[in-house]
C-alpha cells in the first residue's frame, strides 16, 4: 500500500506527496483519523484526494495511505433492508456502534452484516453448467423481497459443490469448476462504483414520471392523483393542489396522457 503524507488541504481536496505508486481511483484513508476519500487525479508522486468526512482540523504532515482497491459496494443479502449514505456507510450499524445520531469521523463499519445469517436456498444441483448472471439461490430478506444469488461477471463453469442452510455472507455457499480451477462463491458481491454493470438488454424509459403537489405543498408520484385535504371543507372550484388553475390543467393533461388522447 502507497504511503504518503499531506500536503495541502482545500476544503474537501486533499493534496497528497508520495504517492507514486497509487493509482487512479483508488479508496484512501486520510490522517490518523482514517478519514475515506478517493484519488482523483495524481501528477508525478502528488495525488489528489476527494475527501467523503470533513477534512476540518487536517494540516500538511498527515499520513495518508493508499488501500491499493477501487471505491467499491457490496452486493447481497441485508442491502434492500438497510440504510446508507453516499458511499454505503450503514448508517444504523454506525449509530449502534457510536451510540450518537451523528456521524462521527472515521468511523469503520463494513456495508453488509458480517455476522447475520441468511437461510440460502439453491435452486442449481452440482453437475450443473453455469456462467455469469445465472441464479444459483436464492434468500427470502423479507416477506415480501427475494434476493437472488448469481453468479459473478467473469465466473463460467460447472458446479462443484453447493450448500444448502443458514450461512453469512462471507461463508462460501458454492464451488464452481472453471478452466482456471475452482471458484468459490459467497452470497456477497464487490463491485466498483465507477465501473458499469452488464446487462443483456437495456429497456428504454416509455412513460414519463408525473409529480403533481398538493395543496401543502407536498409531492405525490402516482399519476393523475389528488391527495385528499386535511379539512372538512370542500376545496373550491380551481384550487387543487395549492396551484390554482394550472395544477389542475396539468391534471387534465395527465390524464389525456393516460388515456391515449394527449401526445
Amino acid at each position: 500500500m502507497s504511503k504518503g503524507t499531506i500536503k495541502k488541504v482545500a476544503g474537501p481536496l486533499v493534496i497528497a506527496s508520495g504517492m507514486r505508486d497509487a493509482n487512479m481511483f483508488d479508496v484512501v484513508r486520510v490522517s490518523d483519523e482514517r478519514l475515506i476519500g478517493e484519488i482523483i487525479e495524481i501528477h508525478g508522486d502528488e495525488a489528489s484526494i476527494q475527501v467523503y468526512e470533513e477534512t476540518s482540523g487536517l494540516g500538511p504532515g498527515e499520513p495518508v495511505e493508499s488501500m491499493d482497491v477501487p471505491l467499491s459496494v457490496e452486493l447481497g443479502p441485508g442491502l434492500l433492508t438497510s440504510i446508507y449514505d453516499g458511499i454505503q456507510r450503514p448508517l444504523d450499524d454506525i449509530m449502534k456502534e457510536t451510540g450518537s445520531n451523528n456521524l462521527k469521523r472515521g468511523v469503520e463499519v463494513p456495508s453488509l452484516k458480517r455476522d447475520k445469517k441468511w437461510q440460502f436456498v439453491p435452486t442449481v444441483k452440482a453437475g450443473d453448467s453455469v456462467e455469469a448472471g445465472d441464479i444459483i439461490g436464492t434468500v427470502q430478506e423479507t416477506l415480501i423481497i427475494e434476493h437472488k444469488i448469481m453468479v459473478p461477471y467473469g465466473v463460467k463453469g460447472t458446479v462443484k459443490e453447493i450448500k444448502s442452510g443458514e450461512f453469512t455472507v462471507e461463508e462460501i455457499v458454492a464451488v464452481i469448476e472453471t478452466e482456471n480451477g475452482e471458484k468459490e462463491l459467497t452470497m456477497m458481491q464487490k463491485w466498483p462504483v465507477r465501473r458499469g454493470r452488464p446487462y443483456q438488454t437495456k429497456l428504454p424509459p416509455v412513460k414519463p414520471l408525473i409529480i403533481l403537489p398538493d395543496r401543502q405543498g407536498r409531492r405525490g408520484s402516482r399519476t393523475g392523483t389528488v391527495r385528499k385535504r386535511q379539512d372538512r371543507h370542500p376545496a373550491p372550484a380551481g384550487e387543487m393542489g395549492g396551484s390554482g388553475h394550472c395544477c389542475l390543467h396539468r391534471l387534465r393533461r395527465a390524464r389525456q396522457r393516460d388515456d391515449g388522447c394527449f401526445k
